[in-house]
């Protein structure tokens, strides 16, 4: 039984490794070391994050790993990205790194950090995991540092992971609530780096809808259109970042109705609107979150004008509603008001007081944004939902309409439309900044916008 088992499972494909190739392959290498002034992006900081850390909790040991490959298919995995409090913790945003774990262990002056690592394996001395472990050979998936590489590139005493099993017990960020909580909070205000990171994630996201504006020709005569312009803006997303932030709308015509249509599998009709809902991330992991409601014709209609110019108002008081001691939800209640007056007035709603109009809006106008897309969930509802903006603070304002294909409170005209504008903007001392204005927002700014990108 046991040898028929055998027969079925065929595992590797490659052929056996003799004694000659082992032999062969454990000399002749030559010294590869990273050069000695190689630190992670953001080094300055890290430190200061993990004091913030410790200040909380004194004594006890606080585990962060960096999370572990997930199985894609049979043996090929998932690209890996690092759990999001190890990479602000540490600095460390690769493809390397899983299976490692940050611990702070109590000290009599708060914590010490170690960071419990996979090494490069050596080419020499018998250990041939270099070039014959699949999942972690350096000749299969890339070089990692040495100890002592890792140690210079973060600033913190590094050990092997297999000496982890000796840490004792500890709160776990990626299952303890408190802990997971505190990290999220203390991402909220973002620094100085942080949010020059965010903006370079604005930057290459507007140039990436320039390349979505124009692929539109493309699109517009391919079977599945909406997948060319998720292409067109994932090429440079990869080209100039770490690739999507989260996976990308593109959602043409009553697709855009659907919040989180990410099929893009649909024709693109020149007689509908695109919805396009994107963002690059950084090789640090921030990434823009940034929508655009395009007529693919290059001019909206009238009935698309008019719905786009209500959620535009919407916006607009949103925008107008960010300022540092303001209330967090204020800014979703001055879109929602204004929502609800344009209903009341279109005839689709009697009133614009109650939440009716919620039935046609569906979700927030907004959250925080970073090294997640939705930034800083984990934290309290007291310090986020609940609480009031700060100098520092990034976030998105993204109110939308979308008016179902089959709802029949709606005139027929208004009926398959779906229509979101969303920006980034950072808190600053006596209101908020847009990060994304190098997009046009108002009617006729995408019309020239557009036409300028399609005459080029």
């Amino acid at each position: 039984m046991a040898e028929h088992s055998a027969r079925l499972n065929t595992g590797s494909h490659d052929l056996p490794v003799g004694a000659e190739l082992t032999a062969f392959m454990a000399s002749g290498w030559a010294p590869s070391p990273l050069p000695a002034d190689t630190r992670v992006a953001g080094f300055e900081a890290t430190e200061g994050r993990r004091a913030r850390l410790s200040a909380h909790f004194p004594g006890e040991r606080l585990i962060v790993p960096a999370g572990e490959l997930r199985v894609r298919s049979n043996d090929c995995d998932h690209r890996f990205r690092p759990h999001s409090a190890y990479a602000w913790l540490t600095g460390l945003t690769g493809e390397d790194q899983p299976g490692h774990v940050l611990v702070l262990e109590p000290s009599g002056s708060g914590h010490e950090a170690v960071l419990y690592v996979r090494p490069r394996s050596p080419r020499a001395g018998g250990d041939e995991a270099f070039y014959r472990d699949r999942r972690y050979g350096e000749f299969w998936v890339g070089r990692r540092p040495d100890l002592a590489e890792a140690e210079r590139l973060t600033g913190i005493r590094c050990a092997h992971v297999a000496e982890l099993g000796a840490v004792g017990h500890g709160r776990d960020a990626t299952t303890e609530p408190e802990l997971g909580a505190v990290l999220a909070e203390l991402r909220l205000v973002k620094d100085a780096w942080e949010v020059a990171q965010l903006q370079l994630a604005v930057d290459h996201t507007t140039a990436a809808f320039e390349d979505a504006v124009r692929a539109l020709p493309r699109a517009l005569l391919h079977p599945r259109g909406e997948r060319v312009i998720e292409g067109a803006f994932g090429l440079r997303a990869r080209a100039e970042g770490n690739g999507t932030g989260y996976e990308t709308i593109a959602a043409s015509g009553a697709h855009a109705c659907v919040l989180h249509w990410i099929r893009n599998d649909g024709r693109l009709d020149p007689k509908n609107l695109l919805l396009l809902d994107a963002g690059v991330e950084t090789d640090t992991l921030y990434t823009a979150d940034i929508t655009r409601t395009l007529p693919l014709s290059g001019r909206f209609s009238p009935v698309q004008r008019q719905v786009y110019e209500l959620v535009l108002a919407a916006q607009d008081a949103g925008i107008a509603a960010l300022r540092p001691g303001a209330a967090f939800r204020d800014f979703h209640r001055a879109a929602m008001g204004v929502i609800a007056e344009g209903l009341a007035e279109w005839g689709v709603l009697k009133s614009a007081s109650g939440e009716l109009h919620r039935r046609y809006t569906l979700c927030g106008s907004g959250h925080m944004l970073g090294i997640d897309l939705h930034d800083c969930a984990k934290a309290r509802q007291e310090t986020y939902l609940d609480g009031v903006l700060e100098a520092g603070q990034v976030l998105t304002v993204e109110p939308g309409l979308y008016l179902q294909p089959d709802d029949e409170t709606l005139p027929p005209e208004l009926r398959g439309i779906g229509v979101r504008i969303e920006d980034d903007l950072v808190i600053t001392e006596d209101g908020a900044r847009l990060m994304s204005g190098a997009l046009p927002r108002s009617v006729a700014g995408v019309e020239e916008w557009m036409g300028g990108l399609l005459e080029g």
